[in-house]
């Protein structure tokens, strides 16, 4: 297995007879000392000294009548995996699958763990089940999220040191299930599901029992399930969600994992095509607390990739699972390296808007940053309006076409405006399924980072006073 590695230290902890006294013994590449701990209730734990990165090391609990030795162990950065099923989506199941299992065999230094798919009503205080134990590679790997996996495989060609994976998740889940009661209790949500997806089940049975761990980081692929289920609260659910995890981790390992550890997601890609439905684009949009970019003020230590533009017409697993889980892994990858490793010079952040200045015909929008821009009839539309009330989903939305661009500006025409009407709104790539592949009309210079979607009201732009 992957221990947490220093600064940190690893909580290790298991079951003993009442009283009697545990010898915790750690040897390897570092000397390390021996811990004598009492069985209370049953359990023994012990918070080891921090251990740099390596090993392997021996870890022997024993008793006076028995001894446990686990051999292999490593020390490094454990990452735990959530959410539903496009985080659940198999390695075996992506594009290039066996050429990705034919690569895992080079990283036997990243390894996965995925607990069983298990509810529970109550909190549980170790896993029900272990769907695969703690695996090297290329074992097990075909069965484990892609997501998760990538992504550890992508940071570890960066870090050079161990990376533990620890999968968690369940396809068609909402949030509600993956959160406590005191979250749900924040945003005001009552108990109207069944089943899996009833209010903190997979807390009880699937997070819960792993707080004791001390973990570096998260990251998370959910929230289709939401968008048509308790949608308008997802931007209180969500970010509440990731703040009780963090209490709850913090807590649960005796303080070593971080109060406020890293939590990266995937906003939400693609469902179907030529769609009018707003349920997605609202999900993107409240993944963000409704800021549109993530860290922010509600979100801090967070980081997204985006997704909107890997759409996947022909995937046999249906449309809303699309196959290219490397661009999304390599995505998470970066924001993790800006956010949780505080690497400097690592863009994480596709272009957002600084300024939005409207003018008679024209939009002006001015980037945060340098952008690629591609022609574009209709990913950026309108709401025109001669009356002061917001603009909605109903109202009336007209294509605004990109008619100029600069390093850091596009220009949009407004001619689809009635001449008596003003824009009130602007919104861009609000559409579930808003590009082809890769093909938005808005991207970092690099061309590697898409434009995160948008919408803004009349009192964000500028000159319409």
């Amino acid at each position: 297995m992957v221990l947490q590695k220093s600064p940190e230290s690893a909580v290790l902890w298991g079951y003993g007879p009442e009283g009697d006294q545990v010898t915790l013994t750690v040897s390897g590449p570092s000397q390390q000392n021996t811990s004598l701990v009492n069985v209370t209730k049953g359990i023994w734990r012990v918070t080891l000294d921090p251990v740099e990165a390596g090993g392997p090391y021996n870890v022997t609990a024993a008793v006076q009548s028995s001894t446990v030795t686990l051999t292999d162990v490593l020390f490094g950065d454990i990452w735990l995996c959530g959410g539903q099923s496009n985080m659940w989506l198999q390695t075996s199941k992506i594009f290039n699958a066996s050429e990705e299992l034919d690569l895992a065999a080079k990283y036997p230094h990243v390894r996965t763990f995925m607990a069983a798919l298990k509810l529970s009503e109550t909190e549980q205080t170790d896993l029900i089940e272990v769907e695969l134990p703690w695996s090297v590679p290329p074992e097990n790997v075909a069965e484990f999220s892609a997501v998760c996996w990538l992504f550890g495989r992508y940071l570890y060609k960066t870090l050079q040191y161990p990376i533990g994976l620890v999968e968690s998740c369940w396809g068609g889940t909402p949030v509600e299930a993956w959160s406590s009661s005191r979250a749900l209790k924040q945003c005001g949500l009552q108990q109207t599901n069944s089943g899996p997806k009833m209010n903190s089940v997979l807390w009880n049975a699937m997070i819960h029992p792993l707080l004791n761990m001390t973990i570096k980081g998260a990251i998370w692929y959910q929230g289709e399930a939401n968008a048509d289920y308790h949608q308008e609260q997802y931007s209180c659910s969500f970010p509440a969600m990731i703040d009780d995890w963090r209490m709850a981790f913090h807590q649960g390992s005796g303080g070593q994992t971080a109060l406020d550890f890293p939590f990266g997601f995937v906003q939400l890609s693609t469902n179907k095509k030529g769609s009018e439905s707003d349920s997605f684009p609202n999900i993107r949009w409240h993944q963000t607390a409704d800021i549109g970019f993530v860290p922010n003020p509600r979100m801090h230590k967070t980081f997204m990739a985006v997704a909107l533009d890997l759409p996947d017409a022909t995937s046999p697993f249906g449309t809303i699972h699309p196959r290219d889980k490397q661009d999304v892994a390599y995505r998470l990858t970066l924001g993790a390296r800006a956010v949780a490793y505080n690497e400097k010079n690592v863009s994480f952040q596709g272009p957002f808007p600084k300024i939005i200045h409207s003018a008679h015909e024209f939009i002006n929008i001015t980037y945060d940053q340098k952008v690629s821009v591609t022609p574009s009839k209709d990913v950026f539309e309108i709401c025109c309006s001669g009356i002061q009330t917001p603009c909605g989903p109903k109202s009336r939305w007209v294509p605004a076409p990109i008619m100029h661009w600069g390093p850091t500006t596009v220009q949009l025409s407004t001619s689809l405006c009635q001449l008596t009407d003003k824009v009130a709104a602007l919104r861009y790539a609000w559409r579930d399924w808003p590009c082809d592949f890769k093909a938005c009309p808005i991207y970092s210079a690099s061309e590697i980072l898409p434009a995160p979607p948008f919408i803004t009201n009349r009192s964000q732009i500028k000159g319409n006073q």
